[in-house]
């Protein structure tokens, strides 16, 4: 609980509209998927139509998130990031709701703006009335500050972000109504064993919280400026503290070409592949160095400016230019912890170590208790071996074929599915998610082994990396290690009689035979309740209603305790 929850102010019909949608929404898929799913007669037709079933739904989300604006236009775009736990039909269906936010009218954001900067003639010679962008929690404005004014009549060139008005009560009301909403989608235990959704909502809110302070906003912005202060080609807008405040930010305006627009870089003779390097680049230091990583890698938020200085023109004739970063209300802070373990995966990938790879994912919770880490180990070695050098478009558009004999070969651990995504790296898997689709479009050539080996040989032979390598050569020597106390146990074990060989093949059937029995038990409680269904309604009908209503009830309770059960 953030000392924003503590205020009261709630707007309740908001508040029941959001709790309606999503008690219809889950008692949807509870009947369809968890109830009459069980039974074999229709099992079938709700396998087939849930596709559909689940785009209806987040259609449905998607217009509730546009009309209501706020934290459900946050939450769509959160919730196409999901892809750990959520279907690709949902997933699919709520990208792009950033560009669906219909902007606020002027006249209510110019009283926001006036009330947080005061007389606003004395700070800007004009302020445009359209929004150059439009988002869910504030919106920006073309502006010209009246110091410094040219020979145009106009004074240096900024952009003015407000904030929405009463924003602060909209999100305190949507916060109150999902974490309502959040127990509810525990009881599924598909979503409990993969996601803790309360903690969730706690880091969704922080974050949140976050980008409404515009001067949190602003302090990321110049870090970043002092990170890549000595790069030539990154630019971080100036920040201008005289005009911000809590609400209002202002910054320097830096409008260029922007990144996906192919057409107009070609024009000014700059390379879209090298645009590409410099964006992986950027992004590789934020996460493997510093730590601190801009969190929402919008093609939006980038623009391409060419640089002008004498003798910058290369020898292959395109042009020099600057990656200019915006909006930098969603960073990502990396624990020290987590980014041990990155370094450790960064590692193990460029020396291709799938077990270092798998122990490193482990420490980072990526796998769930239980699960058979020699058997993930052999999936990653044939994982790595298979997509080692392929271009980043390749890796997001695999084979089908391959993609079926690699499933074919571990369809043991698809069918458990032991994965989740830390809660530490939801931020961070989103923004490589993101970043990924939009360095494939600029350069569909692209390999991205070259920076992930310059990066992993460049911790090899740091300082840093010291601890790395002994950790790597402690993990290759533990099996050697432990080998004679292995050998005792399994000597032992064979002098006593209690040695039983257990292959791969008898590791998966046992998994079948745990999940059949499972669905068995599943399906004689399905059974019941469906007679108990259909004796009340033969009872009903031949005129004994007490009988009637008590088998139907009988059959509520069954179909409550298999919800319950799963």
């Amino acid at each position: 609980m953030t000392t924003h929850d503590a205020d009261q102010v709630i707007d309740r019909a908001r508040y029941r509209r959001i709790i309606r949608f999503f008690a219809r929404a889950i008692f949807h898929l509870a009947w369809w998927d968890v109830f009459l799913g069980r039974f074999p007669l229709i099992r079938g037709y709700v396998r087939r139509s849930r596709p559909d079933r689940l785009r209806q739904l987040s259609r449905r989300f998607r217009a509730l998130a546009v009309e209501m604006g706020g934290v459900m236009i946050k939450l769509g775009q959160f919730l196409s990031s999901r892809v750990d736990v959520l279907p690709p039909e949902i997933t699919a269906e709520l990208q792009g709701l950033q560009d669906e936010v219909p902007p606020v009218a002027s006249e209510a954001i110019q009283a926001v703006l006036q009330a947080e900067l005061g007389e606003l003639a004395s700070r800007f010679s004009e302020i445009e009335t359209e929004p150059m962008a439009a988002a869910s929690l504030g919106q920006t404005h073309r502006a010209w500050l009246s110091t410094g004014v040219a020979a145009n009549g106009r004074g240096p060139a900024v952009a003015v972000k407000i904030q929405r008005p009463h924003i602060e009560d909209i999100v305190r009301t949507d916060l109150a109504a999902l974490r309502a909403v959040a127990p509810w989608i525990m009881r599924y235990r598909p979503v409990r064993r993969r996601a803790n959704v309360p903690a969730l909502m706690d880091e969704f809110a922080r974050t949140l919280w976050e980008e409404l302070d515009y001067l949190s906003e602003a302090d990321n912005a110049e870090r970043f400026a002092q990170m890549f202060a000595s790069d030539r080609n990154v630019y971080i807008p100036r920040v201008y503290r005289q005009h911000s405040t809590g609400r209002v930010l202002t910054l320097e305006n830096v409008e260029a070409i922007k990144i996906t627009d192919m057409a107009e870089m070609t024009a000014a003779n700059i390379d879209p592949a090298r645009v590409a390097a410099t964006l992986f680049d950027a992004y590789f230091r934020q996460v493997f160095q510093e730590g601190f990583f801009h969190a929402d890698p919008h093609p939006g938020n980038f623009f391409v400016r060419p640089r002008e200085q004498a003798g910058d023109q290369r020898a292959n004739g395109s042009r020099p230019f600057e990656l200019i970063f915006v909006d930098f209300g969603m960073v990502g802070r990396i624990p020290q912890p987590m980014a041990d373990n990155l370094r450790r995966v960064l590692v193990s990938v460029t020396r291709r170590d799938a077990r270092s790879l798998t122990a490193a994912y482990n420490d980072m919770g990526f796998f769930l208790p239980g699960t058979d880490l020699e058997r993930i180990t052999e999936a990653q070695a044939r994982v790595l071996n298979q997509i080692w050098g392929r271009k980043l478009l390749d890796l997001s558009r695999p084979d089908p074929a391959e993609v079926q004999e690699i499933g074919q070969e571990f369809k043991d651990i698809l069918f458990d599915f032991p994965f989740q995504l830390p809660q530490d790296f939801i931020y961070l898997g989103r923004a490589i998610g993101m970043l990924s689709g939009l360095v494939s479009q600029l350069d569909p050539q692209i390999n991205p082994w070259y920076v992930i080996e310059r990066y992993g040989r460049q911790l090899i032979d740091d300082d840093r990396a010291g601890e790395f390598g002994w950790e790597l050569l402690r993990e290759w020597l533990r099996p050697f290690i432990l080998l004679p106390a292995r050998l005792d146990r399994l000597m032992t074990s064979v002098e006593e009689g209690r040695f039983v060989l257990q292959t791969n093949l008898e590791r998966q059937t046992m998994r079948r035979l745990d999940s059949l029995e499972q669905r068995v038990g599943q399906l004689k409680w399905g059974i019941l309740a469906g007679a108990a269904w259909l004796s009340g309604t033969l009872f009903y009908v031949n005129g004994n209603t007490e009988l009637g209503v008590a088998s139907w009830l009988a059959a509520g309770l069954l179909s409550l305790w298999m919800l319950w059960a799963k």
